[in-house]
């Protein structure tokens, strides 16, 4: 047995001395399963870096590449006026568009499949421009649409604001164009009150059509935009490509409707406002006038039933978009009223008991006031007023006399009282204060200046609420422009309560209407007032006029030949109704209606009359005496 051991061992170690068991051998052998195990650590650390640490980003990544969160624009509401008559509203159109790489590969592989039609992308790419341009004749040319299609890019929009059944018939022939739903707004009065109602556009992000959404960028479609747009809905798609966003037809869910948006309704009559804008344009124009504005306002509630300026833009012509034609001067541009402003003279006077009606008045020639000398607009000596003949007359002595009897304290007061200086709330956008200096401020010119008119500013609508309050027995009512809301199930929002405040005493704004009557008198000896041209048989009228010199932007003093021209009316006196305001920047005063604004308000006034069915005043105006002779 011993021996036998041996024979085995030597025979095992012979065999195994036959493979190259050597130490270069081992060592690869060693290098091979660190490597193995190197591998399978990284490989297990990456493992749990991404299930542990990554999960939730890596998954959020892989969500958005397959679905895209699509917004729902909101239909815009309607802006009508007082009547029901729709002056903007919002149709849908579509915006096509096209995936040039999904085109591009399905045409490739339609023309490898199909060799012997001899189409390709290019004759694709032509028969479509060529439908497509046909389809939309001044919307885009065949030319502009072969650009399109050979743009370096995998998506592009091709046009917008199209008609959904073209839009149909394009998509229907040629499957690879989208179609897209959107909004354009409609303006089919044009001009008529677009400073009023302004403008709504498409606003784009990113330069991405897709994200274009409708909203105001002027007048109230810019003040009322958050009551207009509505809240736009949204819901979830799957999408062919990331980047593209396509659509996949039937993937949508999630889906969050949009809420239109709220109608709008005015305070405005369209057809007073068509009359309103053609005649103040016209008599702009006669005059020679720079510019013009005016104002219709219900003498009662303060409702705006017309607001003009002489030009306009028209919000279906973007060449019409220029910051001059878009201002609403009427709001936005205060002016020196001149004599128009001395219904404040009058009522302080009246109210405080320095003075009647029937009061007379010695007024000289001329009157000293600090360093200054003040004439009338026409040379006389001493002549002997009443209280209502200053006023009649437009007197500029006679008012500063009784102004120094009231005092500079309690005039400012007065100013106050009527708004100056004040915005009025009327609800646009960009209406300004106007201006009064501050009372700390005054000089002895200042008050010399004041009463008459100059050295203060107002609106065409600030001006015409000083009318409304001595109209409507002294109680000033902010004026408004929007009379209401409509919302999408017909509910009725009413505008909240204008806001008042009792300027002086129905007696006092009573006694100032009647003598104000005495402007459009027309009489003997001295006896006329300055706007026998704004009296209109049938009715009694109480008004104003105002000739104010303008700052010569140059010289940076009064000029003598620049004038802001105004008038401001009640109608009828005896019964009010409503309350005009115009004013013209610069006319032609040497023109026989450049000096006046009087025969427009006698215009607008039979316009208004005959509109409305005003009943006639319960007498002829009564005689008033202006001018005591001995």
């Amino acid at each position: 047995m011993p021996g036998r051991s041996r024979r085995t061992y030597a025979a095992r170690v012979r065999r195994v001395a036959g493979r190259p068991a050597t130490a270069t051998g081992k060592g690869r052998y060693v290098a091979v399963r660190v490597a193995l195990v190197s591998v399978l650590v990284v490989a297990g650390l990456r493992l749990v870096q991404v299930q542990g640490f990554e999960a939730e980003a890596l998954s959020a990544k892989a969500e958005n590449q397959r679905s895209t969160v699509i917004t729902v624009p909101a239909k815009r509401g309607a802006i009508e006026d007082r009547n029901g008559i729709k002056l903007a509203f919002s149709v849908e159109t579509r915006a096509l568009s096209v995936n040039l790489r999904l085109m591009r590969k399905a045409w490739a592989d339609y023309a490898q499949k199909n060799p012997a039609l001899g189409q390709n992308f290019d004759t694709r790419a032509a028969a479509a421009a060529t439908f497509i341009a046909a389809q939309l004749p001044g919307k885009i040319t065949e030319q502009e649409l072969l650009a399109d299609f050979h743009k370096n890019q995998d998506f592009t929009y091709l046009v917008k604001d199209v008609e959904p059944s073209v839009a149909d018939e394009i998509t229907k022939k040629f499957p690879e164009i989208g179609s897209e739903k959107q909004a354009a707004r409609e303006y089919p009065a044009g001009t008529l009150a677009s400073n009023v109602i302004g403008l709504a556009n498409w606003r784009t992000d990113d330069q991405d059509v897709s994200k274009h959404n409708l909203h105001g960028i002027a007048g109230l479609e810019l003040q009322r935009d958050a009551d207009l747009a509505g809240t736009p809905g949204q819901y979830v798609a799957d999408t062919a490509s990331g980047n593209d966003n396509v659509i996949i037809p039937g993937t949508e869910r999630d889906v969050q409707p949009a809420k239109p948006g709220n109608d709008v309704v005015l305070t405005i009559d369209s057809d007073v406002q068509y009359t309103l804008q053609n005649q103040l344009s016209d008599y702009v124009r006669r005059s020679h006038a720079k510019d013009g504005s005016a104002v219709i306002m219900d003498a009662k509630t303060g409702e705006i039933y017309a607001l003009a300026d002489d030009r306009t833009f028209n919000p279906n012509d973007p060449s019409t978009y220029t910051g001059d034609l878009m201002n609403d001067r009427a709001i936005t541009t205060p002016y020196e009223p001149g004599s128009v402003n001395k219904i404040v003279d009058a009522t302080a006077a009246i109210d405080t008991g320095v003075t009647t009606p029937q009061s007379v008045n010695t007024v000289p020639g001329s009157l000293k006031v600090a360093d200054h000398t003040v004439h009338d607009a026409w040379s006389h000596g001493t002549v002997h007023y009443t209280t209502t003949g200053i006023f009649a007359k437009s007197s500029n002595i006679g008012t500063l006399l009784l102004a120094q009897q009231v005092g500079p304290d309690r005039y400012m007061d007065y100013l106050r009282r009527f708004g100056i200086g004040q915005s009025t709330g009327i609800g646009l956008p960009g209406e300004s204060r106007g201006y009064v200096p501050p009372r700390n401020t005054w000089t002895g010119t200042t008050f010399g200046n004041l009463p008459i008119g100059q050295g203060l500013s107002m609106t065409v609508v600030q001006m015409a609420g000083m009318y409304q309050a001595i109209a409507n027995n002294g109680l000033r009512v902010q004026p408004r422009i929007v009379k209401n809301e409509i919302q999408p199930d017909g509910t009725v929002v009413p505008e909240a309560a204008p806001k008042t405040e009792q300027v002086v005493s129905p007696q006092t704004a009573t006694t100032v209407r009647d003598m104000l009557r005495a402007v459009t008198q027309k009489g003997k000896d001295g006896n006329s007032g300055t706007a026998p041209t704004a009296a209109l048989e049938g009715y009694q009228i109480s008004g104003k006029t105002g000739t104010a010199q303008q700052v010569n932007p140059v010289t940076k003093a009064y000029s003598d030949s620049l004038y802001n021209i105004t008038f401001a009316g009640i109608l009828p006196a005896d019964n009010p109704r409503f309350v005009v305001g115009i004013w013209l920047d610069a006319p032609d005063t040497t023109l026989p209606i450049g000096d006046s604004a009087a025969p427009l308000f006698h215009s607008l006034a039979s316009y208004l009359t005959q509109r409305y069915q005003l009943p006639l005043s319960s007498g002829p105006t009564p005689y008033m005496p202006l001018q005591i002779n001995e």
